[in-house]
């Protein structure tokens, strides 16, 4: 899935302005380093009835139009959620890291991962940290997200417990076949605080890289009237 006429309108944390027309978007899911782990959760959610990955950390490819940084999304179903994510861009011949939503239909997931993922818009900061190209990451082990959820803290934690988005670009890149194409690619995220998901309107994402300010994203969520 790739092309569309999307064009971000951005800037970095050190106040350059930046416009990005990504090609391709995609989302990586069962990203944990412990593959041990990953494995039970996969056991955990195909008890439930969500089908299992195809591979190991799966890749979603969507539409590029489902990228936004509107402070408003809409959704069809009542059971949506956000989760926190470190978002790797690829373009403009540099990497810049920032922070996203995986929004998704939950009620969906049981029908597919792919379909519940393409069923919401995918929210983005405005503000990015340009790494370089090659990216050079910072020290990835230290980088902590936060997730809030009508206010109520969701999620948080350091992303030691995640494989490097590097590793993971690296991966997609062996399968997606193209190195070379503007590329926005969601990283996973970490487990919610209670193990429960919550349907609320009003969500925070953060994202805090060590000597930089937090990168924080904030939007609001209203079911489509049909």
């Amino acid at each position: 899935m790739s092309t569309t006429a999307t064009r971000l309108r951005l800037g970095t944390t050190d106040g350059a302005d930046v416009e990005i027309a990504p090609s391709h978007l995609v989302v990586a899911g069962y990203t944990g380093r412990d593959q041990e782990a990953v494995r039970h959760h996969i056991d955990e959610l195909a008890a439930i009835g969500v089908p299992e990955p195809d591979t190991i950390p799966a890749f979603y490819p969507l539409d590029v139009d489902r990228l936004t940084t509107a402070s408003d999304i809409e959704v069809s179903g009542d059971e949506t959620s956000g989760e926190v994510e470190p978002v790797l861009i690829r373009a403009n011949g540099t990497y810049y890291l920032t922070v996203g939503s995986d929004h998704t239909d939950r009620e969906m997931e049981t029908v597919g991962i792919q379909l519940s993922k393409a069923a919401c818009p995918k929210p983005i900061a405005s503000t990015l940290v340009e790494l370089g190209d090659p990216p050079a990451l910072v020290d990835w082990d230290a980088v902590v997200v936060r997730s809030w959820v009508d206010g109520d803290l969701y999620q948080e934690g350091t992303l030691a417990s995640m494989l490097p988005i590097t590793q993971v670009l690296a991966e997609w890149d062996q399968i997606g076949g193209s190195s070379d194409v503007a590329l926005v690619l969601f990283g996973g995220t970490r487990p919610l605080i209670d193990g429960t998901f919550r349907y609320g309107r009003d969500w925070r994402m953060q994202l805090q890289v060590p000597g930089h300010d937090p990168i924080e994203l904030t939007y609001s969520v209203s079911v489509r009237s049909n």
